[in-house]
């Protein structure tokens, strides 16, 4: 699995928000499997995100079209734009019991 993760700088959250869930660029039908947007908890300006891809192509693709999406039509929402794609080699999901807590 590969991972394109990416970050930019947001002017308006709600606005790229609404940017985002219009999908321009079809995840999807792009390959994309999974995503996650985070931000900083003490910046509000910041967003962080994570698609997963079955293979690298797929991804490489996609970071590409993104990076002309920035320069392009995504730059009135978007700034300080960067990526990096990443190999998972690991993966570990905890299930915890309801009701316990770590000490």
């Amino acid at each position: 699995m590969y991972v394109l993760n990416i970050w930019h700088t947001v002017a308006d959250y709600a606005e790229w928000k609404k940017v985002f869930d219009s999908d321009p660029l079809g995840r999807e039908a792009s390959g994309v499997c999974r995503y996650s947007i985070e931000r900083p908890v003490d910046d509000e300006h910041t967003v962080v995100g994570e698609l997963e891809f079955d293979s690298l192509a797929e991804a490489e693709t996609f970071a590409d079209r993104l990076e002309e999406t920035w320069k392009g039509p995504g730059s009135r929402v978007v700034s300080n734009a960067g990526y990096r794609i990443t190999e998972v080699l690991e993966q570990k999901h905890f299930v915890r019991e309801s009701g316990r807590r770590a000490a």
